[in-house]
C-alpha cells in the first residue's frame, strides 16, 4: 500500500535528474528525494548539483548565476566550485572553511544527467543504466520529454508493466483497434539480476493509428505487434515496440524494414513520496531521414503520456484517501509484481533487515 515511511525509495542508486539539453546558461531548480537541488554547467562544461541552499543566509542557489568559478549566490554573490566549496566572497578576502555547501556526484552520459544522492563512496558509474540509442542519432532519431507528475513514481511504473490499459486509454494513437486482439497478447514474463524482462506479441491485429500514421500501413493491412520492456531497478525501463505485416516473420526477426519501430526509455526520479518527475525519449526506427516523422512521433508519444498522467495523478488521489484498504492483483499484473519485488529487494539490501517497510507494495 503507498503509504509514508522511513524510507519509501532507494538512495544509493542512481536517478536522472535532467536531459543534458536542460542545463544551459541559467541554473535548474530541481527537487529529487525530497532534496532541493541547484544544478548547473560549468565554464568547464562539465555539470555540477548542489544543495539549492547558500550556507551564508539560506538562500536558494538556483536563482544565482552561473560564472567562470562556479555557481555565484543571487543574493551576496558568494560563488561556490561544483564540489560545494567557497571560492570568493565579495568585500571578504578571506574564507572560512564551514563556508561550503552539498554537492552530489554527477555523470553526463548519452543525453542523460544522472545524479547519487546516497553515500558518495558507493557512487559507481558503471551502475548507470545504458542506452545505447541516445548515442545513434542518424538511425534513431529522437526527441526529449519531461513531466512532473502528481503522484507516487511507483505507479508511474506500475503503469508501464501492465500494457494491457493501451488500448483503453490510448485509442487515438498507440492503442487504436481492436480492443481483445491487445489485452489477450502472448507474454513471456523473466526476472533479471536488476529487475524483470518482459515482452508481449499480438499476432495478426490491426495497427493502432500512431503505427498507421508513421509506418504508412495499407488500410485494412494486419500486422504481428511486439512490446518489449525491461525494467531496470528502482525506476528505468528500457522499452522496443513495433509491428511488421503479417507474414514478414516479425518473431524470428523484427530489425527489418517496411513496419513501424520505436525504441525508447522512460525513467522516474521521485520528487516527494507524492511526485516524481518523468523523463521519457522516443526514437524513431522506420523513416530516419525525415525530420517531420521524429516529430510527428514526439507529437503522438506527447499526447499518449498526457493521458496516462490524467489517469495516474487520479488514481493516486483515490490512493491516498484510503491508504491502508487493499487492491487486487489480476494475471496481467505478473511483470509488476515482480518490478516492485525488485525495488523491495533494493530497499532490504540498503536497510539490511528482513522486510523493507511497507511503503511500495500493494501486493
Amino acid at each position: 500500500m503507498l503509504v509514508e515511511t522511513e524510507q519509501p525509495w532507494p538512495r544509493n542508486v542512481w536517478y536522472q535528474a535532467a536531459w543534458s539539453q536542460e542545463i544551459g546558461a541559467k541554473p535548474l531548480a530541481r527537487t529529487i528525494l525530497n532534496q532541493p537541488l541547484a544544478l548547473f554547467r560549468g565554464a568547464d562544461g562539465k555539470v555540477g548539483a548542489l544543495e539549492d541552499r547558500c550556507c551564508h543566509r539560506g538562500s536558494a542557489l538556483s536563482m544565482g548565476t552561473v560564472v567562470p568559478d562556479g555557481l555565484q549566490c543571487g543574493y551576496h554573490g558568494m560563488v561556490f566550485d561544483a564540489g560545494g566549496k567557497c571560492v570568493h566572497i565579495p568585500g571578504q578576502d578571506s574564507i572560512p572553511p564551514q563556508a561550503r555547501v552539498k554537492s552530489f556526484p554527477v555523470v553526463e552520459r548519452q543525453e542523460f544527467v544522472w545524479i547519487w544522492l546516497g553515500d558518495p563512496e558507493k557512487a559507481d558509474p558503471a551502475a548507470i543504466v545504458d542506452y545505447p540509442w541516445n548515442d545513434d542519432a542518424k538511425n534513431w532519431p529522437h526527441k526529449h520529454g519531461r513531466s512532473r507528475v502528481k503522484c507516487n513514481y511507483m505507479l508511474l511504473m506500475d503503469n508501464l508493466m501492465d500494457l494491457t490499459h493501451i488500448p483503453f486509454i490510448h485509442r487515438k494513437t498507440v492503442g487504436g483497434g481492436v480492443v481483445m486482439e491487445q489485452v489477450n497478447a502472448r507474454m513471456d514474463v523473466k526476472r533479471t539480476e536488476r529487475g524483470v524482462h518482459f515482452i508481449r506479441w499480438m499476432r495478426s491485429i490491426t495497427p493502432p493509428p500512431t503505427y498507421v500514421k508513421g509506418a504508412g500501413f495499407p488500410p485494412r493491412i494486419k500486422v504481428d505487434r511486439w512490446q518489449e520492456f525491461e525494467f531496470v531497478a528502482p525506476a528505468s525501463v528500457i522499452q522496443w515496440t513495433g509491428a511488421l505485416p503479417v507474414g514478414c516473420g516479425a518473431e524470428q526477426n523484427r530489425d527489418q524494414p517496411g513496419g513501424f519501430s520505436l525504441r525508447m526509455y522512460h525513467g522516474a526520479a521521485p520528487e516527494t513520496h507524492g511526485s516524481c518527475h518523468y523523463f521519457w525519449t522516443g526514437a524513431n526506427g522506420y523513416r530516419q531521414s525525415e525530420p517531420e516523422a521524429t516529430e510527428q512521433l514526439y507529437s503522438e508519444l506527447a499526447a499518449t503520456f498526457e493521458e496516462d498522467i490524467a489517469f495516474l495523478e487520479a488514481q493516486y488521489e483515490r490512493i491516498m484517501a484510503d491508504p491502508h484498504r487493499p487492491l487486487v492483483d489480476i494475471k496481467h499484473d505478473s511483470a509488476r509484481v515482480q518490478m516492485r519485488r525488485a525495488v523491495e529487494r533494493m530497499i532490504r539490501e540498503e536497510n539490511k533487515t528482513p522486510h523493507a517497510a511497507g511503503a511500495i507494495a500493494a501486493e
